[in-house]
């Protein structure tokens, strides 16, 4: 059963005239530290049903995680068996999911949950520094008898490292997609002065806004000020935008998730 306040942004059952895409840093599925800590995996995967989303780029994906499993599996809501992005998908969605850092206790990545189907599915290291492991997650996507590219991604800390990711997103993207090839880049972009826009745009990729050009707020969850989570794309119009608010969606992540509908350009 759906809980309160994650019915409402749910939106219609999609038709396929319009590609509803949500972005989402899921904060590996934990929040809180010490005696406090608690697991929102289960509500993350409510709250991602009620997105209501045909493609669902999904960051900070734990695959496995031997510590935290071990902590919670004794509660009534335990620590998945499977890995997160597969717990987290839907009924009948499509699961791709790469590993961007390796810890001593476990992995976490990036993931695309897809209402449509998959295709070849590939990975490509953008990590900046020894610190900080980054990566792109490119999936095909067969959506109205085409291909959509999706990349989810989740830059650096650093304004520097930043930059250079997407020069090295840009370089990927000439390389792997084609000129003509609808194309959708989203996830957290760490941008706190909204710096990497032109550089996007410089790359041909428009950012998702509002009409009217009002950007969503998304970070952190229970003040949102910063617009952290973005969706980039090529060939697609953005026709309207929602971030969902709210107590129940405050709990689940540091971040809300950003959801856009698309129409072809």
């Amino acid at each position: 059963m759906m809980r309160p306040g994650l019915r409402a942004a749910a939106g219609a059952a999609s038709t396929g005239a319009h590609l509803r895409v949500a972005t989402y840093n899921i904060h590996k599925g934990v929040r809180g530290l010490g005696p406090v800590k608690r697991l929102e995996i289960h509500n993350l995967g409510l709250g991602v049903e009620a997105l209501d989303a045909d493609l669902v780029f999904l960051q900070e994906v734990r695959h496995f995680h031997h510590r935290e499993a071990k902590q919670f599996e004794r509660t009534w809501f335990g620590w998945p068996d499977q890995g997160q992005a597969e717990f987290l998908a839907p009924d009948g969605y499509e699961v791709a999911y790469r590993t961007n850092a390796v810890t001593k206790h476990g992995e976490h990545g990036n993931a695309l949950l897809s209402r449509w189907p998959l295709g070849e599915v590939g990975h490509h290291d953008v990590s900046d520094h020894r610190f900080e492991q980054r990566g792109l997650l490119h999936v095909q996507v067969q959506w109205q008898s085409q291909i959509v590219h999706a990349v989810v991604a989740h830059l650096g800390l650093m304004h520097g490292s930043r930059v250079r990711q997407v020069q090295r997103l840009a370089d990927y993207i000439r390389a792997e997609v084609p000129e003509d090839g609808l194309l959708v880049v989203a996830g957290d972009f760490n941008d706190w002065g909204e710096k990497l826009d032109a550089p996007m745009r410089e790359h041909g990729l428009a950012r998702a806004q509002a009409p009217g050009g009002r950007r969503q707020a998304t970070f952190p969850s229970r003040l949102p000020f910063f617009s952290l989570d973005r969706i980039y794309t090529r060939g697609l119009r953005c026709v309207a935008t929602q971030v969902p608010r709210g107590p129940v969606w405050a709990r689940m992540s540091d971040h809300l998730p950003l959801v856009a509908e698309f129409e072809l350009a």
